[in-house]
């Protein structure tokens, strides 16, 4: 008799998604371009579901140079009218300018002696947070992502208000909002304990 796994409700049953969330989502990230391309990828789905942009990932990955934010600066202005009829992400002109706006927020602060994984995970002293959420109750912000989004946006980033950063702050670690009867929530508490973002390696 197989015994069904439990998992967040959120995630359903769609394979991608199912995959998604057992592999990736809440799994700390300590890498500078990987934390930028899904802070991006949030702000993308603003207005959407995630689902609608996981499955466009691959298509945006390769529309901005994989996210590489001084790649992402040296495309010409015309650059920008292409991805509008690009049809593989979201042709939204605000949308697309705000991954260009990204990038230079990035390498600014990265100019600045501060790399995007160390400003990122500040607001939560470079520690996940780690709650045992239980049924539905799970927030959607709190004062953590208020202070990160007002950081973000003072820095020139866009498309990162404090929902978006709550939902990037489930999906890069830096809390557990896994249910704690999910088949995951032990696991990715074990790997939040043992994370240590000074011990990796990450770029700026």
């Amino acid at each position: 008799m197989q015994t069904s796994v439990q998992r967040c409700s959120w995630c359903g049953t769609a394979p991608d998604y199912v995959r998604y969330h057992d592999e990736v989502w809440g799994r700390p990230v300590a890498d500078s371009q990987e934390l930028f391309a899904k802070l991006c990828l949030d702000g993308q789905q603003a207005g959407l579901s995630w689902l609608t942009i996981l499955r466009k990932q691959a298509n945006y990955e390769a529309a901005f140079c994989d996210f590489n934010p001084d790649a992402i600066l040296q495309l010409p202005e015309s650059y920008k009218a292409e991805l509008m009829e690009n049809a593989g992400i979201v042709r939204n002109r605000l949308k697309i300018e705000s991954i260009f706006k990204n990038a230079r927020a990035y390498v600014d602060l990265r100019e600045q002696g501060q790399p995007f994984a160390e400003f990122l995970w500040q607001f939560s002293d470079g520690t996940p947070r780690i709650f045992a959420r239980q049924g539905d109750d799970i927030p959607t912000s709190d004062e953590v992502s208020d202070t990160m989004a007002k950081a973000l946006k003072k820095a020139g980033f866009s498309f990162v208000g404090t929902t978006i950063c709550y939902a990037f702050m489930q999906a890069v670690g830096m809390v557990n909002d896994h249910v704690v009867d999910c088949h995951c929530y032990d696991e990715v508490c074990r790997e939040m304990r043992n994370f240590s973002l000074t011990s990796r390696e990450h770029h700026g």
